[in-house]
């Protein structure tokens, strides 16, 4: 097949390393960059990962998506408090067809790439990683970096998502397709609601939490209230997964969560894709979150005291 041309919406953390990674081994790359697009026009693009530093003297960098050409694939990055903008940034790169893989944190957050394209065009999935934007153009992969993904549509047949998958490999990407996106999202939601709520909450690292014994009791309680609104939704996520999800966080390397990033530099945090969003889909099959809600009003009141609404 022929290789396949990608833009990256949100060349952070995540985008920037995945979207190096593809240019690196040969693949046209059109990267959408806001306040570091000046720098990256001419510094480049820098990375630094376990998987292999790499330096893009050069990149494809667009200061708007309207100069994006069309894509064959188009990963949306951005945090879920930019994706009212996604109507107008997808416009471009999907002009012709082709496809949007949705890679962020949450539940339920494909609805604006889906009214921008179709439901038969959107992919959808998370990534384990932990990464952080250090500086213009500058990204520092710490650890882990799995991609799981698949159609969000599982009528649609092709090779789509698999291409996808076997081009991110080949790429030296950790990536893997899953026919059961809701699955995913609820995994991942297992670390997420626990060690981005708490980080902010208790002003913790991961090392933090899972080396304090209280710490790790209210990680502990959470994940295990998530996994039991999942099976309440029908979502069946193996036990094993729970302890999984401790022992993980226990043998990574230090990390600042994405959120409590966000909440130190006073930007939206994404309460509404991460905690929000699930606390809705469990009461709707009548099951309660009392945990996760009250973690959920805790960070609207930080969020409210940051000055964002």
């Amino acid at each position: 097949m022929k290789s396949q041309r990608y833009a990256i919406l949100g060349t952070g953390a995540l985008g920037g390393l995945y979207g190096a990674m593809l240019a690196r081994a040969g693949h046209e790359v059109h990267f959408l960059l806001r306040s570091d697009y000046d720098h990256v026009r001419t510094h480049g693009l820098k990375v630094e990962s376990i998987w292999g530093d790499i330096e893009l003297p050069q990149v494809n960098a667009h200061p708007t998506a309207d100069t994006i050409p069309p894509c064959d694939v188009t990963i949306v990055a951005l945090k879920t408090t930019q994706n009212h903008q996604l109507p107008n940034l997808l416009a471009a790169p999907t002009s012709q067809g082709g496809s949007v893989l949705v890679l962020q944190n949450g539940l339920n957050i494909e609805t604006e790439a889906i009214a921008a394209t179709s439901r038969d065009r959107v992919m959808s999935g998370c990534a384990f990683l932990c990464s952080n934007k250090v500086g213009p153009g500058h990204i520092r992969h710490l650890d882990q970096g799995r991609i799981v993904f698949g159609d969000l549509d599982k009528n649609v047949t092709g090779s789509r998502a698999q291409q996808t998958a076997a081009e991110m490999v080949a790429c030296g990407i950790d990536a893997k397709v899953s026919d059961n996106v809701a699955l995913v999202r609820w995994r991942k939601l297992m670390w997420n609601i626990p060690f981005n709520g708490l980080s902010v909450i208790l002003d913790a690292s991961t090392k933090d939490l899972i080396e304090d014994a209280a710490g790790l009791q209210l990680a502990t309680s959470l994940v295990d209230e998530v996994h039991h609104a999942a099976s309440a939704i029908g979502i069946m996520i193996p036990d094993e997964h729970k302890r999984q999800t401790i022992e993980s966080t226990r043998i990574m390397v230090p990390y600042d969560s994405s959120m409590r990033l966000d909440f130190k530099s006073r930007r939206p945090m994404e309460i509404r894709a991460i905690f929000e969003n699930p606390i809705q889909a469990a009461a709707s099959v009548g099951f309660d979150m009392p945990m996760v809600r009250t973690l959920r009003d805790q960070l609207r009141f930080l969020d409210r005291r940051n000055g964002n609404g």
